[in-house]
């Protein structure tokens, strides 16, 4: 668990290929965005924002994936996933073709910097 609230939270994706790849997970349960109120809609969106310009200030990644899909856990989540040119399925999404082989440096290069991602999304969300 990266963060909590009594509405949110945010967890990190045990994905060895992609550190980078964090959730934004509505704590009741709820299927769709229509489900949420205007103002909890706004506020779900804002901490994805704000999980997005976390990853980026602390990846630089090439591109930021965000995608709510729910098919197979119908439940109100959002992937927010950093992206790099050199990863396994790049441009296509992460559960797309794979395109070459991870490259274990660069994994470990991303795990290295999100060492402070919990303060620092702390951080962005006590503001």
């Amino acid at each position: 668990m990266l963060w909590r609230d009594a509405e949110l939270r945010v967890v990190q994706v045990a994905d060895a290929e992609y550190p980078g790849f964090v959730r934004v997970i509505w704590n009741a349960h709820v299927r769709e965005m229509t489900d949420l109120a205007p103002a909890q809609r706004t506020r779900l969106l804002a901490v994805v924002c704000a999980v997005e310009e976390v990853l980026r200030s602390t990846l630089v990644p090439d591109k930021i994936n965000l995608a709510s899909l729910g098919n197979m856990v119908p439940h109100l989540h959002w992937h927010v996933i950093a992206r790099f040119g050199a990863d396994p399925h790049y441009p296509n999404p992460v559960w797309g073709v794979r395109l070459r082989a991870a490259d274990p440096a660069e994994g470990a290069r991303q795990r290295a910097a999100l060492a402070g991602l919990a303060p620092a999304l702390a951080r962005a969300l006590a503001q």
